[in-house]
């Protein structure tokens, strides 16, 4: 089967982290979102924190405001749905400004990142309203799993769109002996998805050295969201050639 090229969505939380040190406004996380769009990135994603320590609440309307210029492109909203996720969604799509994906992550709120998936036998059932009010604003729902063929399904139960499997165990693999069983335990969930009738996502801990072998082996990953690494490499290439560097790692997957 062929399969459409995989989108890049640069994640700016860093960018944000950086700019919240000093009160200067500097890094500027709107410039980062030109900068990046205009060397080709497919879309932007930030994830919000309740406590605001990277992207704050007026980074993600400042956003929404210049994704309005990018019609062609994608804006992706991460969080919890339980805490703060559902306030950005609710507000941006009454202002009728951009958000076409929102992405469920079961992060508490002081988490440092995020480091596991739904677990839908517990979570499913309070998702499932929360999942139909976002879709109900014209927003694609996608959750945040862990690689298991046998609960991935589950996100189409509760009636999501996609899954964003969650990708740091097999970066912790890269290189070791245990990377092409994560590899294949990832092409495994991710079959297991599409049969579901689920599209998907990837990301946590991908970069340009791990990022092209991913996509070789995992079938039809749609969006990869990339951000540690990227704004990491942008501080030593710039974000233009950054950005082209990641979307050759994807076109050489599909090549």
């Amino acid at each position: 089967m062929t399969y459409p090229p995989t989108a890049l969505s640069v994640n700016l939380n860093k960018v944000a982290l950086v700019r919240n040190t000093r009160h200067l406004g500097i890094p500027s996380v709107t410039r980062a979102a030109t900068l990046c769009l205009q060397a080709g990135a497919n879309g932007i994603t930030v994830h919000p924190r309740p406590d605001e320590r990277h992207i704050r609440a007026g980074d993600v309307h400042d956003l929404a405001a210049l994704m309005q210029a990018w019609p062609d492109r994608e804006f992706n909203i991460e969080g919890n749905p339980f805490q703060n996720l559902m306030d950005f969604v609710q507000a941006l799509r009454g202002q009728g400004l951009p958000l076409h994906q929102c992405t469920f992550v079961p992060d508490s709120e002081g988490q440092f990142t995020s480091d596991h998936g739904w677990n839908l036998a517990h979570d499913g059932p309070r998702l499932r309203g929360l999942i139909a009010q976002a879709q109900a604003l014209g927003v694609r729902v996608s959750l945040f799993m862990d690689a298991d063929a046998g609960s991935v399904a589950g996100a189409r139960e509760v009636g999501a769109d996609r899954v964003e499997l969650y990708t740091e165990p097999y970066a912790a693999a890269w290189g070791t002996p245990r990377q092409a069983d994560q590899l294949a335990r990832f092409a495994h969930a991710a079959r297991a998805a599409q049969a579901a009738g689920l599209g998907v996502n990837a990301g946590h801990d991908l970069n340009r050295d791990n990022l092209t072998e991913f996509l070789k082996q995992v079938p039809g990953v749609q969006e990869v969201s990339i951000g540690h690494a990227l704004i990491g490499d942008a501080l030593e290439m710039g974000y233009a050639a950054t950005v082209k560097d990641y979307l050759r790692c994807i076109r050489e997957a599909s090549a």
